[in-house]
């Protein structure tokens, strides 16, 4: 029998399991992306190339197969609510959004249905896709050789992200894409897609599975234990590396005594400061905001005060705090769609 639980309050809806949550993508908002985008890959040519879709714990496009798993809270408005409660932000909430992931997951999804990374043309473009999945890289952001699609320089990540990457990109309507890397290098690359998909166009796929690895009814585990593991994964810890560079931008002289705290400075301006470092650097508003949290903790224990007017108090901060959190992007293992 289903769970009513739309109207559950957020700690009693915490405690029920996925599989219980009894969503599909048909009905919602959802179908109509994935329709739109599979009408963007017939009118692109690949219409022997049919994407399945199903409702997961995260975005997803296994290896081997040639289907997309969108996540569950993305079937409702009121997980979306939640969905923003628990980590800051709706990854895929808008469908300008939702398009640009699932054309990613796309690109994926077509790699695995026809083997492209055993092709020579393709592993010449991109590299091998065989490589090592890393716990962390360290993007260029001044790099020509690179599409730029999701946040975070993502296709530097890996060749099969700078395939997906590339892939989208060059899928997206009205991109303009020769134009856009006309002057980079970058451009071979989304060149070879386009002789690659007018090979594809009356080819079978190889691959036909429509297997759909952790979809919503086998995940056993309730909502809470999910967004414990969520949070766990992007809380980034504490460095006394911000010590120094905090002291540059704030003073524990008493001659600063009355002028506004920097923890209560941080506080008023947390959720902009958190927005603004999350678009920038394409980290996640969750660890942006964990890093917040512990930068006014220590922020009042080192009783700092501002020096400057406000808004030189932001753009420094700022500043810093992108430094550090693209230094965090660089050393740990930082979660994208795959």
């Amino acid at each position: 029998m289903p769970v009513e639980w739309e109207s559950l309050p957020t700690e009693e809806l915490l405690d029920l399991r996925l599989s219980e949550l009894g969503l599909t993508i048909a009905g919602t908002w959802l179908e109509d992306c994935v329709g739109r985008l599979h009408e963007e890959l017939d009118m692109a040519g690949l219409r022997r190339f049919r994407i399945h879709f199903w409702l997961s714990d995260e975005w997803c496009s296994p290896d081997g197969i040639p289907g997309v798993g969108v996540p569950f809270y993305l079937a409702h408005p009121r997980l979306m609510r939640l969905e923003r409660q628990m980590m800051f932000e709706v990854e895929g909430g808008t469908r300008v959004e939702c398009m640009r992931l699932l054309r990613h997951e796309a690109g994926h999804a077509l790699q695995h249905a026809y083997n492209l990374q055993r092709r020579k043309l393709w592993q010449r473009a991109f590299g091998s896709a065989s490589e090592p999945y890393p716990d962390f890289y360290r993007p260029n952001p001044m790099s020509q050789g690179f599409v730029e699609h999701l946040d975070g320089w993502y296709a530097q990540a890996h060749p099969v992200e700078d395939f997906a990457e590339t892939f989208a990109v060059w899928l997206a309507p009205r991109s303009n894409w020769r134009k856009q890397y006309a002057h980079s290098s970058a451009l071979q690359k989304l060149e070879y897609i386009d002789a690659l998909v007018a090979d594809l166009t009356d080819k079978k796929p190889q691959v036909r599975s429509r297997a759909r690895p952790y979809s919503l009814p086998q995940l056993r585990h309730t909502l809470r234990r999910h967004y414990e593991r969520r949070q766990d994964h992007y809380s980034p810890g504490f460095s006394d590396e911000y010590d120094r560079d905090l002291l540059k931008i704030f003073s524990d002289s008493a001659r600063y005594r009355n002028n506004e705290t920097a923890a209560a400075f941080l506080r008023r301006n947390r959720r902009q400061i958190r927005e603004q470092i999350s678009t920038f650097t394409g980290e996640y508003q969750f660890t942006v905001d964990q890093v917040l949290r512990d930068i006014i903790g220590r922020c009042r224990e080192l009783r700092l005060r501002l020096t400057k007017g406000e808004r030189q108090t932001k753009l420094d901060f700022a500043i810093m705090l992108t430094v550090h959190t693209v230094h965090l992007l660089h050393r740990r293992d930082t979660w994208h769609p795959l």
